[in-house]
């Protein structure tokens, strides 16, 4: 068993470090959706473990995605509870969901580093890169390559891979590629799954020269989140990148067996959902 699986579940949290991580549990219970689940199928330290990561995700997403905001404000939002979240590293804290993180960071050995690359892909979001080539549109959030779109699913999909594998525990350190990749994976299907919902957010994370590729423009895909019949060259451009997909989901299958034996059943349960849903 790796450190990240070396937890003594014997050890009593204290009375605030039960409560904080009862309220992690009661954010994923109601917002992780089909996901709670494949945290139920763990043991009780790694299962509240990933409730306390995933409450700590949460709320940076929830920040990032509220458009009741100006941009300018949710930028100041994220880097006051940055601010709060860093501080609390060396300072005392009364945030349930930071005092659960840093419980199972200490239990888990999960570095500082691999939270501040989440947070650094949620904000990528707050600081888009603007596509000029949208007509009489607003200016709409893109990425140019496939390349600098892998850079985003590694932040916002690898990374939480990463953290998971930590909990999950692991001893051959080729874990951690398959975690990247399976990441992707998941990432890109969100994607695929999101195309109408992120256009009218005016984000197309569909890489520029995939749509050059197939000929398709930001006002093509307006014309799609607006009820157009999508076309077969649409549907091909779609199918590229789904294939894509498919490739690292490969990953997944290597990824599993390397996991400690407790912690499979939630990663196929995770991997399950999600190449379901992109089939």
């Amino acid at each position: 068993m790796s450190d990240a699986g070396n937890v003594n579940e014997a050890a009593s949290p204290t009375a605030q470090i039960a409560e904080a991580y009862r309220f992690c549990r009661d954010i994923a219970r109601r917002e992780a959706k089909n996901f709670y689940w494949a945290f139920r199928v763990l043991p009780r330290p790694k299962s509240d473990a990933m409730c306390a990561v995933y409450a700590f995700m949460r709320r940076a997403d929830d920040i990032s995605d509220d458009e009741s905001k100006s941009l300018e404000t949710r930028r100041a939002e994220m880097s006051t509870w940055l601010e709060s979240w860093r501080n609390s590293r060396t300072a005392t804290t009364t945030d349930p969901v930071f005092l659960a993180l840093a419980d199972t960071q200490h239990r888990f050995n999960i570095p500082d580093s691999l939270l501040e690359e989440l947070v650094a892909g949620t904000t990528m979001d707050l600081e888009p890169q603007l596509e000029p080539r949208t007509s009489n549109l607003e200016p709409v959030q893109t990425y140019e390559t496939f390349d600098d779109l892998y850079r985003y699913c590694y932040l916002v999909a690898s990374v939480v891979g990463l953290v998971c594998i930590k909990i999950f525990g692991y001893t051959d350190p080729r874990a951690e590629q398959f975690a990247e990749e399976t990441g992707v994976a998941f990432q890109l299907t969100n994607i695929l799954r999101d195309v109408k919902e992120d256009i009218e957010r005016n984000r197309v994370y569909l890489p520029i020269d995939l749509l050059d590729e197939f000929g398709e423009t930001i006002p093509e895909l307006h014309e799609l989140a607006a009820g157009r019949t999508m076309t077969e060259r649409e549907r091909a451009m779609l199918a590229t990148l789904a294939i894509r997909a498919e490739k690292y989901y490969l990953a997944a299958n290597k990824l599993i067996p390397l996991l400690d034996r407790d912690s499979r059943a939630a990663m196929w349960v995770l991997v399950t959902i999600y190449h379901r849903l992109l089939a």
